[in-house]
């Protein structure tokens, strides 16, 4: 699984059978402080969430299953919308502390 931030919607007209109706969506990865990393990604999506909510993400056999009366072609899917994340500051060096404050603030 991966954290990411919802970055964009991509519209296609012309799909796989299987994935008609499924929207989906451009993700950015997020490290442990929020911070992007790597690559953005486009996912599918069937719980709703939108540009700029942070999001949970699975991909591989996990994003094909995640619908369990379909098995999709796809190799990302939403599983979570991120409400809250709560880090253990004690687990970082002092330099990271205002990472992790001002990561958490955004």
């Amino acid at each position: 699984m991966l954290m990411g931030r919802v970055v964009g919607k991509v519209w296609s007209t012309r799909k796989e059978n299987r994935i008609t109706g499924l929207k989906l969506l451009i993700v950015q990865p997020l490290d442990h402080l929020q911070r992007p990393y790597g690559n953005v990604i486009i996912v599918g999506d069937q719980i709703g969430a939108g540009i700029g909510e942070q999001v949970v993400v699975v991909q591989g056999s996990s994003a094909r299953t995640a619908i369990p009366e379909l098995e999709l072609p796809v190799d990302a899917v939403v599983i979570g919308i991120i409400d809250n994340i709560e880090l253990d500051e004690r687990q970082y060096q002092t330099g990271d502390k205002a990472n992790l404050k001002k990561g958490l603030e955004k």
